[in-house]
């Protein structure tokens, strides 16, 4: 993340989520100030939803009554915010604008990340990253969606020993 854009969560009243994020797109787009503002976001889920016997996939709002808007924070972007309509104000104490971690954002799905992936199950692989750095071990598994490899690695005295790692953590043996 840029260190002046972050991420920030407006409340909205209950259905206008859409309505205020495309008012706001609107606005920052005819004011020109795409130098304050870098997204908005509604964030949805398609979820399968059984009618009747029907079974049919359906798209629905993550968070309901929210939108999320990733800005620079000063007095101009915050009045923007506040100004438009169905807007109730940024979450946080005392309704003040908190930013989000980047924890907070990958885990709420407000901005995803792409990893390609060079490698499959059987292929050799080295640990780049955490307390088993350069360690060589056997890909035994692996979850894009959830961002998840597990390697089996040969430890304590040769054991094979399963680790579950982010799949950045991991590269490609030549």
């Amino acid at each position: 993340m840029s260190d002046d854009f972050r991420w920030y969560v407006v409340h909205t009243y209950s259905g206008y989520e859409n309505k205020v994020a495309s008012n706001l797109r609107t606005t920052i787009e005819n004011r020109k100030l795409q130098s304050l503002f870098q997204d908005v976001k509604v964030p949805t889920e398609t979820v399968e939803e059984i009618t009747d016997g029907v079974t049919k996939m359906v798209e629905r709002k993550k968070f309901p009554g929210y939108v999320f808007v990733k800005m620079v924070f000063n007095d101009e972007s915050w009045y923007i915010v506040k100004s438009i309509r169905g807007c109730t104000g940024f979450v946080g104490p005392d309704s003040e604008a908190v930013p989000l971690s980047e924890t907070e954002v990958e885990k709420m799905g407000v901005e995803t990340r792409s990893i390609e992936v060079k490698y499959d199950v059987g292929d050799k692989v080295r640990i780049i990253d955490g307390s088993l750095e350069d360690q060589v071990g056997v890909v035994d598994f692996v979850d894009i969606p959830h961002n998840i490899v597990r390697v089996i690695v040969s430890m304590f005295g040769g054991r094979a020993t399963p680790i579950t790692l982010q799949l950045d953590q991991v590269e490609l043996l030549d």
